[in-house]
């Protein structure tokens, strides 16, 4: 993920510059294209903060990020109508304030899943359980781990997930590539089945057991 961080930081730049052009160019709009695209940029915004908090997003990771994408952009123009408003230099101030975290980290980083290939497939667990193994590198096999991403896929909506755990494991824990998750006999919680290193200990088990019910 981290190979595409300067691609992320330039479509965020463009995106940027893109919503500041249409901020200039806004009362050449059509008023009744303003009236939309101003309750568009409030709609998408609202479902992005209702989609973080309940952890319920679509089943497509390049969908998801599009959609955050088009979320910050909102935001931006949101900010930069609001620095329409009088006392201007009050709310000029306010705007660029507000704006200045959009550069930041923990926002760009989303982005980067605009570019990433597909994730593996998806791995049934029942229930309409599932899960994702998403390997991550640190530059040293002996510290490189998995982030496993367990979701809930309603059966009257196959399209969407809810996120319902996160477990990470590193190589430092235990063989991280052979790592696989099954239900506990009481159907209640999961287990990660993580084979130690021949030459060391397991350690670490107490993030084994995840409570799903």
């Amino acid at each position: 993920m981290q190979t595409y961080i300067p691609i992320a930081t330039a479509v965020l730049v463009l995106l940027t510059v893109a919503v500041i052009l249409l901020r200039v160019f806004w009362l050449r709009i059509p008023a009744k294209l303003r009236y939309l695209l101003l309750r568009a940029a409030i709609a998408i915004l609202l479902l992005q903060i209702l989609s973080t908090v309940t952890k319920w997003t679509t089943t497509s990771d390049h969908l998801n990020a599009l959609f955050y994408a088009a979320a910050v952009a909102s935001y931006e123009l949101l900010l930069l109508l609001f620095a329409r408003l009088r006392p201007r230099w009050l709310t000029s101030l306010s705007s660029v304030v507000l704006l200045i975290p959009v550069f930041s980290f923990s926002i760009l980083f989303p982005l980067t899943s605009l570019f990433n290939p597909p994730p593996p497939p998806p791995i049934s667990l029942g229930d309409h359980l599932f899960y994702e193994k998403l390997p991550w590198d640190t530059g040293d096999p002996a510290t490189d781990g998995a982030d496993f991403f367990i979701f809930y896929k309603p059966p009257f909506a196959p399209f969407l997930r809810h996120k319902i755990k996160r477990p990470t494991l590193s190589n430092v824990q235990c063989n991280v590539a052979a790592a696989s998750i099954a239900f506990e006999p009481d159907r209640k919680s999961l287990r990660i089945d993580c084979p130690p290193w021949p030459d060391r200990p397991l350690i670490d088990t107490r993030s084994l057991h995840i409570p799903v019910r």
